[in-house]
């Protein structure tokens, strides 16, 4: 952090502290905060976060967007908040951040977006790890979002993930689905790898959990009939993929996931993102908007091109599962 800058880091650890927020909680590390300026000179700013769950994708864009602010010198007090997984904290949470009166806030993941944006109008929004900003319902278009809400879509190469999976396992008949209900930006990647899969000739069924209670039982439930797994950048199976990679361990199933930081949680393999690089994306957006250089409405939703992602390889997982990959071109190996 720059020496001019104020962390307040006020994580809510359980659903019962997010909801009790909004009964009078103090604000954290507002006090002495100034208004912004048009063109933010001379400004401490006030920014709100909200997380939707703490796990190692959406820590790493947090991460990145801090670093975008500290790089451009600015003078801000930080509101951390965690709705850990819950949608009516996120509701809660984002109702707090708005009645603070922030200057911005960001929204980390797709629900905690869409509380935020349902909050307010006027304040600018910035989210990240976002798959399809205009698919749900956050802007008008992409390329125009049209409103107080833009930011950068964590829209993985889902075809190119699953011609990987095609690749290292090209017997492969059946492919299960596995994401939550809850998130209809994995509703969204769901779609394209059934296109991807059926351009291969390859069948797949949906394997859909509607929480993390039921991420045990129904990765359990693939066992026998599938031959491999696809899980997307779902964030409450990325925040479970301990349990699915215990499953797929003790009965080799070999699981292509959506991003890096799955595959160090125990997936097999991906064509990732960098959850940190995008995370950095949405603060420079953050930054041009705070300095009065840019409005969320005419900043297009930025995402990281093709270029930019990484073959990311989990080699303990690769031989429990009997998967040769030494044939491919890794970019890493955890």
């Amino acid at each position: 952090m720059t020496d001019m800058s104020t962390v307040v880091i006020s994580r809510r650890t359980a659903v019962s502290a997010a909801l009790a927020a909004v009964a009078g909680l103090g604000l954290a590390g507002c006090g002495g905060t100034q208004s912004a300026g048009s063109d933010g000179a001379g400004s401490t700013f006030k920014i709100g976060v909200l997380q939707l769950v703490e796990h190692a994708a959406l820590d790493a864009s947090n991460k990145g967007f801090v670093a975008a602010l500290d790089d451009a010198g600015l003078s801000y007090t930080i509101d951390q908040q965690n709705a850990q997984g819950d949608q009516t904290a996120c509701q809660t949470i984002a109702a707090k951040l708005v009645g603070d009166g922030d200057d911005l806030i960001l929204a980390i993941g797709t629900p905690a977006a869409q509380a935020v944006a349902s909050a307010t109008s006027e304040i600018p929004v910035v989210g990240t790890a976002i798959t399809d900003f205009a698919a749900s319902g956050l802007v008008e278009d992409n390329e125009h979002p049209g409103g107080n809400v833009t930011g950068s879509s964590d829209l993985t190469p889902v075809a190119d993930q699953i011609d990987l999976l095609h690749e290292i396992l090209p017997g492969a008949k059946q492919v299960g689905l596995l994401y939550c209900t809850a998130e209809s930006n994995s509703v969204i990647q769901i779609e394209l790898a059934e296109e991807a899969l059926d351009k291969l000739g390859i069948g797949h069924e949906r394997y859909s959990v509607s929480s993390s209670n039921e991420i045990q039982q129904v990765t359990e439930s693939t066992v026998g009939k599938v031959d491999a797994i696809y899980a997307p950048t779902d964030n409450t199976i990325a925040a479970g993929m301990a349990t699915v990679a215990m499953v797929a361990r003790e009965n080799k199933i070999p699981t292509v996931v959506g991003c890096d930081t799955m595959v160090e949680d125990g997936g097999l393999i991906s064509y990732s993102i960098n959850y940190e690089d995008l995370g950095r994306r949405a603060g420079e957006m953050a930054v041009k908007i705070l300095q009065g250089e840019a409005k969320p409405a005419d900043l297009p939703i930025e995402t990281l091109s093709s270029s930019e992602c990484k073959l990311i390889v989990n080699a303990d997982m690769a031989e429990a599962c009997g998967v040769d990959v030494s044939g491919l071109k890794v970019d890493i190996t955890v």
